[in-house]
């Protein structure tokens, strides 16, 4: 694997902490310089940003909100201080609230809309300028896009929206640029997120029972995923969603 994307330059957001941290680390890994967006975990994201230069690779943290289209804007103006172009760029940061729908309002859905989907939009915008043919988008989602979880109606519609976005982006931005846009949706990771799930112990219990080839997913799993699509040999790989779960979904 090493040196298998030698050169690359890539953008992850939520790369501090989680799938985001596990994500920057293999693309450093396989040879991209890599920068960070991180909201409020400054210090855990120059603590990836040192074991990114450990590898011998460039590495730089920046803040932003990713649900505000001016914040990547501002983003973007740090990381083109430091980086002329950018091959890769991972949409990681999410956010929701663990409630009824029923007890939801318009606030927590346009939340969840505008960090979880809207950001994919906002990261194209300002990435696809800096971007060379053959250069790659991917968001990450979750099975609840497509599976009704308890207390996770507005995070799964807004999962779902995204899978749709990077459809139709991967269909304008291929004929434009030859840029492809793909989503990674994994199974039950068990990362500090998890931890604000009521029922959490029973999500682990329950996919360990039900995945064929359990009884755990990683964060280290999940960036194998999203590395995959980033290899050359993936150029044809675009539109799709590629869901990582040990085989949960298939098990009834």
């Amino acid at each position: 694997m090493a040196g298998s994307l030698s050169g690359k330059i890539a953008f992850v957001t939520g790369g501090a902490r989680g799938i985001g941290r596990a994500v920057a680390l293999k693309l450093a890994t396989a040879g991209c310089d890599v920068a960070i967006a991180y909201h409020n975990s400054h210090e855990e994201a120059e603590a990836v940003c040192n074991s990114i230069r450990a590898l011998g690779r460039r590495a730089l943290a920046t803040q932003a909100d990713v649900s505000d289209p001016a914040s990547v804007a501002e983003a973007f103006a740090e990381f083109r201080k430091e980086f002329d172009r950018v091959d890769i760029v991972i949409s990681n940061a999410a956010i929701g609230v663990l409630k009824p729908a029923m007890e939801l309002s318009l606030k927590h859905f346009r939340r969840c809309m505008e960090t979880n989907a809207l950001a994919l939009n906002s990261l194209a915008q300002n990435a696809v300028p800096m971007m060379p043919e053959g250069g790659c988008l991917i968001g990450l989602s979750s099975l609840g896009s497509v599976r009704a979880i308890p207390h996770y109606a507005f995070i799964g519609a807004s999962k779902a929206a995204l899978e749709s976005l990077a459809r139709g982006l991967a269909q304008e931005l291929g004929h434009a640029k030859r840029i492809r846009v793909n989503i990674v949706s994994a199974g039950i990771v068990d990362t500090d997120a998890l931890k604000f799930f009521p029922n959490r112990e029973q999500l682990l219990a329950e996919y360990a029972r039900r995945t064929p080839i359990g009884p755990t997913l990683t964060t280290e799993q999940v960036a194998d995923a999203v590395y995959l699509l980033c290899l050359p040999e993936a150029a044809m790989i675009t539109g799709h969603t590629l869901v990582v779960d040990g085989g949960y979904c298939i098990s009834g």
